[in-house]
């Protein structure tokens, strides 16, 4: 509950994808990231503005065209990003993970260049 209204959390596409995935592999770093993912789905439920807000001008057009106007970023371990939006209504507030991606992933997606 967070203002009186459920939470729901919700992974889509990609971000679905890669979470599957990762239940599937048996290593550490899967495990670990996993792992993180787990708690801080636990940590939305409280509170759904717990990651980092991007600016309006940083979002990457690819989520214009989903019509996401607000961006969420969570740091993962061994440094993997989780990327998320709200939506919500008059009963609840649903957590949309768009993307659960690696560093290079990230730098990709948002434009940034390694030096």
């Amino acid at each position: 509950m967070y203002l009186g209204k459920n939470v729901e959390i919700l992974l889509k596409g990609q971000a679905k994808e890669i979470y599957l995935e990762l239940q599937k592999n048996d290593n550490k770093k899967s495990k670990s990231v996993l792992n993180s993912i787990e708690r801080i789905k636990n940590i939305l439920k409280e509170n759904p503005q717990y990651g980092d807000p991007i600016k309006k001008d940083l979002i990457p057009k690819e989520f214009y065209n989903f019509d996401i106007h607000n961006l969420y970023r969570i740091e993962l371990p061994d440094f993997w990003r989780m990327l998320y939006t709200l939506e919500g209504n008059e009963d609840s507030i649903f957590v949309f993970v768009l993307k659960i991606i690696d560093y290079d992933e990230y730098n990709k997606l948002f434009g940034y260049r390694k030096k």
